[in-house]
């Protein structure tokens, strides 16, 4: 598709000469002439030859050029000035379109959208031209993401480590109900916002052997001997904090082949072995999580983790190395956040360079590594916690399986002083599962690594220390804390909600987009009868869009007057999706029942991705389809009730996505969370009060204490509504073209008894929907309690979570780049 541009004032003729390029001004005028000269001298293209892609582009390169003299300023301050940073390691940074983003924390929408009119372009179509990048899956991501835009905006020295993935983690489409992955090919047509430094590649070793000597001092000393080795090349992305003051860096590797191609093989005729060693390299940066299931998925894995660690670690050496630093001062300079288990590999790798290769002494070494080091746990599912084989680690990283064993027997040792005798504590303890296969405990390495551990809610930092770290707790109880996540306001209402956005700013001024806390102003308003209209009409206009958007997507109208009951995030048999699921087959029951039944029109709506191995993920979006199917086309039901699942869904879509924050999100755009009181749960209420919120269900410490007990079987037997649910699923009402595909679903409630307990809520959850209804039905009360939770919402922003972090953790102070 061509786009033709038309100018204003000859403006096209002032950029074209060679070196005129215009200055990076914050004006209209600025911006439209370097578009022109982006076009014209960085992708080689006229006005009526150039492509909509090659707009997006040049826009893209124009606003890249604003913020470069702020990036490389904030750099040189922190090299002059020798900062202490945080560097912020995660194998997920879901960062979405960066272009509406940069524009808005530099202040330049207004200028872009003046600017693209003057050239006869759409500045929304050129911003949503852009596609997300493939470098995250869900919440781990976007909180990685978040924290990054409020690391920059409360400027604190940062810099972010993760992987250049090809692929990111897929496209999802659905062929007849089912979930079909796509290669996501987000870097197809390159990355405007990307710069590869080529200079700071290092490569990284795998497999081969250990040698050992004995040094001129007596001294042990060992040196790994790689069998391969990989080329990690850096690509640095800006991070740009509100206002634009301070510009942080997000570095992300990319493995390369040492020698990418061998011309020998090549003119024997052996043409595939020729390219092997690129295409064997370059697989460790192709995916997002590889599929795991298989042993070389497994090996994959590893090396991928490894590669991110040592690739990290060396440039963060580097850098502490060229200001000058003695090593002793290492924990005085750096401090290496690990966001969850994935960089765990960190700790032996920092063990390995301080000894092995500089000699340190291993008890200085190990007061380093642990001093400049902190672990951020995100589940309290003991199956989820991350393991390796151990005769994998030792044919991949052979040393650092040895370092690994050398930090547990001198753990253990402790922990046998201080309980002696008490071996089911140690093997409980130990970094090494010993109970069948031998696996190495990632989460117990980083319990013992680090001098700081947190959970991500206060509730589930209280089951880490009671449950399955109870025993770390007990020997070292000061290295726990909680830092509630929390959400960046600005791309999650300032960009997402621009009409609310307005409205707020309107009413208590553009405070709160540095300091959520200003939110609570709003309350002040709650029985303000004309801002409540003011308020109303926006959420309908929203509803409207993504009305719109199920139209165009699902080709089927929903009604923007329906209670719209959205559930957005990673599908896990965890996440509960299929509870809403029974509760919509129930609701359809009682409808062709009861024709007249008076039930609130109302349009379910789901976005969710499963891992592609997970395959009770993977029914759970079937059966979604297959209920969608029945009740969006019955009689009866039409127009009552709709079920709508959103293929594909991402940051860009719906304005939320998934992730353990996403009612944060969800709330401080004005919805009403309905959930059980757990994860951040509980404080939302808190905060919200509880005529504002619906909660339904067993608390924790119900759960725990049902277990024992529980039969979900009774429960199917005694509740009529929920057999008839079940009985229908067994009797393919909603699979006739596939019978017996969802015998695994019913399986897991009724034979293997319902591990997630979804029955025992069911009845709850159902009253809990007839709550909901009520209340909207009173749309002056729905308002107020809609307006509540956004004016409560301020604790959730990640600028007071991350503010929590350097105070507490990271002992980081602002530096204001000049």
């Amino acid at each position: 598709m061509s786009t033709s541009i038309k100018t204003k004032d000859k403006t096209a003729e002032k950029v074209v000469l060679p070196g005129n390029h215009p200055s990076a001004e914050f004006t209209a005028e600025g911006l439209a002439q370097d578009f022109l000269w982006n076009m014209r001298f960085s992708l080689a293209k006229s006005g009526d030859r150039a492509t909509e892609r090659d707009c997006y582009k040049a826009l893209a390169y124009a606003v890249r050029d604003r913020i470069v003299d702020r990036w490389m300023a904030t750099q040189d301050a922190y090299r002059a000035a020798k900062v202490r940073r945080v560097y912020y390691l995660s194998l997920e940074f879901l960062i979405g379109r960066l272009l509406g983003n940069n524009v808005i924390n530099l202040g330049l929408e207004q200028q872009c959208r003046e600017a693209m009119d003057s050239l006869g372009l759409d500045w929304n179509r050129l911003r949503d031209y852009e596609m997300d990048a493939g470098l995250g899956n869900g919440g781990l991501g976007r909180l990685a993401a978040c924290f990054m835009d409020s690391l920059a905006t409360l400027d604190l020295p940062a810099t972010g480590y993760g992987l250049r993935y090809d692929y990111g983690i897929f496209r999802q489409r659905i062929v007849n109900g089912e979930q079909r992955e796509e290669p996501d090919n987000w870097l197809k047509y390159g990355y405007p916002w990307e710069i590869q430094r080529p200079e700071y590649a290092c490569l990284v070793g795998f497999g081969g052997h250990v040698e050992h000597y004995t040094g001129r001092t007596g001294r042990d000393e060992w040196v790994w001997v790689p069998a391969q080795q990989v080329q990690a090349v850096p690509y640095d992305l800006p991070i740009v904090g509100y206002q634009g003051k301070t510009v942080s860096t997000l570095r992300l590797w990319s493995a390369k082949a040492t020698n990418e191609f061998s011309l020998d093989e090549f003119n024997r005729g052996d043409y595939v072995e020729a390219v092997e060693s690129k295409v064997l390299a370059e697989n460790l940066t192709k995916v997002l999580y590889p599929n795991d299931s298989t042993t070389a998925g497994k090996e994959l894995r590893l090396r991928q983790q490894y590669l991110f660690v040592a690739a990290s670690v060396h440039d963060i050496l580097r850098r502490f190395r060229e200001e000058g630093h003695e090593w002793r001062h290492l924990p005085k300079y750096v401090f290496i956040q690990l966001n969850d288990t994935h960089p765990t590999l960190v700790i032996p790798e920092l063990m390995r360079i301080l000894v092995d290769v500089e000699g340190i002494a291993w008890d200085d070494a190990w007061t380093y590594v642990r001093a400049c080091t902190g672990y951020t746990n995100h589940t309290v599912l003991p199956e989820a916690l991350e393991k390796w084989p151990v005769p994998l680690m030792e044919r991949v990283l052979p040393r650092h399986m040895q370092i690994i064993y050398e930090i547990n027997a001198r753990f253990l040792q402790q922990v046998a002083t201080l309980f002696p005798g008490d071996i089911a504590r140690l093997a409980r303890m130990s970094l090494i599962d010993e109970s069948g296969d031998k696996f190495v405990r990632m989460a117990n390495l980083c319990l013992v690594g680090t001098s700081a551990v947190n959970g991500v809610a206060a509730l589930h930092t209280e089951i880490l220390k009671k449950t399955i770290f109870r025993d770390f707790y007990e020997i070292m109880p000061t290295h726990f804390s909680n830092k509630t996540n929390g959400i960046t306001q600005r791309r999650w209402l300032l960009k997402a909600n621009p009409r609310l956005a307005s409205l707020i700013t309107e009413t208590i001024g553009d405070g709160w987009v540095t300091d959520l806390s200003q939110l609570a102003k709003l309350k002040a308003k709650v029985n303000d009868k004309a801002f409540l209209k003011r308020f109303a009409e926006i959420k309908r206009a929203n509803k409207e869009i993504l009305a719109n958007t199920i139209f165009n997507t699902l080709g089927f109208q929903v009604s923007p007057d329906a209670i719209f009951d959205v559930q957005v995030k990673r599908l896990h048999e965890y996440k509960r999706q299929l509870l809403l699921v029974l509760y919509i087959i129930i609701l359809f029951n009682r409808l062709i029942e009861k024709p007249d039944l008076d039930v609130y029109p109302r349009v379910f709506i789901f976005g969710a991705k499963a891992a592609p191995g997970y395959w009770v993920a993977k029914l759970i979006i079937r059966l979604i389809h297959g209920v969608a199917s029945v009740v969006n086309t019955h009689p009866l039901v039409k127009g009552r009730i709709a079920v709508a699942f959103l293929p594909d869904y991402r940051v860009s879509l719906a304005g939320t996505e998934a992730s353990g924050t996403g009612n944060m999100k969800l709330m401080l755009n004005g919805a009403i969370t309905l959930g059980t009181l757990d994860g951040a749960n509980v404080e939302i209420a808190q905060e919200v009060g509880k005529d504002n919120i619906v909660i339904f269900g067993l608390k924790t410490e119900e759960v725990a204490k049902l277990r024992p007990t529980y039969n979900s079987k009774a429960i199917y037997e005694s509740n009529p509504e929920i057999k008839r649910a079940l009985d229908m699923i067994r009797r393919n009402v909603f699979s006739l073209m596939a019978p017996g595909i969802f015998e695994p679903l019913l399986q897991n409630l009724l034979d293997y008894n319902d591990y997630y307990m979804l029955l025992k809520d069911l009845p709850d959850f159902i009253k809990a929907q007839d709550r909901v209804e009520a209340l909207y039905r009173d749309q002056d009360a729905w308002n107020k309690a809609s307006l509540m939770n956004v004016a409560s919402a301020g604790k959730f922003s990640s600028d007071r979570t991350i503010q929590e972090y350097a105070k507490e953790i990271w002992h980081l102070d602002p530096f204001t780049v000049k």
